[in-house]
């Protein structure tokens, strides 16, 4: 059937309010099913501190699940869960507010995995603001991506906009998980390079929410001579152009030199009149934190150093980097924005 373009444009905008409608419903449904998860939750606990046994668990899951057959949810280690739910929650200021935001299976994900407040409403707002799925929540949490955007070595903060460096210290983190990649330990940049464009997929899925490919080995221009970008992204968010230089070996102050030439270049010839200032992010086998630091310390274009690993383990004498409590507060609030 030929339909002209106003018919089409009509049956479109149907579409589109159906899939709103579903979704709603589907919303609807999981803040029902939270609510009552915690409500089961807090009768329980309350029950609980009226000195009443844990025997009452096995005893309700067998009731319920007698009264409502077909209708899952009822177990005992569901009904635990609802439990802990409540009473990690209902006292926290910060993850009280959050309960709605995501549904049941991804917080029992979080409730299991993580124990620090913080690291969960980390993975919650993560979870609803980049659509994570189960899976990919547990790979997230797994590859340690809460203490990897906290580790971040940048100079976002003194070259970019209040508003803006806050934005693209999130976007970046401080070491990346190449797990995926087929290769050998001793590898070359090009095959660094050549997989995780083959890999493109998981590779944007590690970087972060809002990347998009550009091209690998992306030319441009000065007096006729040609200089090749090792990867060029897009992130929608910043609205900017990311570009990542890849290198196997330690970070070296020159490094930053080479990837400030590249920016500037993009900057002039590449950007876009609306898009913001260009990023740049070295990514390195390893690197020594002092020399990043004073390597970044009087940049004048943006600029990231982070590490890359085969591995999802995160070197035990890097927790002790972490941010104070009240620091990593003030980076979760950007979440919400």
């Amino acid at each position: 059937m030929n339909l002209s373009h106003i018919e089409r444009d009509f049956i479109t905008n149907i579409k589109e309010k159906i899939r709103k409608a579903q979704y709603e419903a589907l919303t609807a449904v999981n803040t029902r099913l939270i609510s009552l998860y915690w409500e089961i939750g807090k009768s329980i606990a309350e029950r609980q501190s009226e000195s009443w046994g844990k025997s009452i668990v096995p005893t309700l899951s067998k009731e319920l699940q007698a009264e409502f057959p077909g209708t899952g949810g009822f177990s005992t280690t569901n009904i635990w869960y609802m439990v802990q739910f409540y009473t990690d929650y209902q006292s926290n200021t910060n993850l009280q507010p959050l309960v709605g935001e995501i549904g049941w299976s991804k917080h029992i994900v979080i409730l299991s995995k993580c124990k620090n407040s913080q690291e969960r409403q980390f993975y919650i707002l993560s979870a609803k603001k980049f659509g994570w799925t189960k899976n990919v929540l547990i790979h997230q949490i797994e590859n340690k991506t809460f203490e990897k955007y906290l580790l971040n070595q940048t100079n976002f903060d003194q070259v970019l906009p209040e508003t803006l460096s806050r934005q693209a210290m999130l976007a970046i983190k401080d070491s990346y998980t190449f797990d995926f990649l087929n290769l050998a330990n001793e590898h070359s940049e090009n095959e660094l390079e050549v997989e995780l464009v083959k890999n493109i997929r998981k590779f944007l899925l590690e970087m972060g929410s809002d990347y998009t490919f550009v091209g690998n080995q992306y030319r441009i221009q000065v007096n006729d001579r040609d200089y090749w970008v090792d990867l060029l992204l897009y992130h929608r968010k910043l609205q900017c152009l990311i570009a990542i230089d890849l290198k196997i070996g330690e970070f070296e102050p020159e490094h930053k030199g080479k990837l400030e030439f590249y920016l500037a270049v993009l900057n002039d010839k590449v950007k876009l009149p609306h898009e913001n200032e260009s990023i740049g992010i070295i990514i390195c086998k390893n690197k020594d934190r002092t020399i990043v630091e004073y390597s970044l310390k009087n940049g004048t274009l943006p600029i990231g150093v982070s590490t890359y690993n085969t591995t999802n383990l995160l070197p035990n004498k890097f927790k002790q980097l972490l941010p104070s409590p009240e620091e990593i507060a003030e980076r979760l609030t950007d979440f919400y924005k």
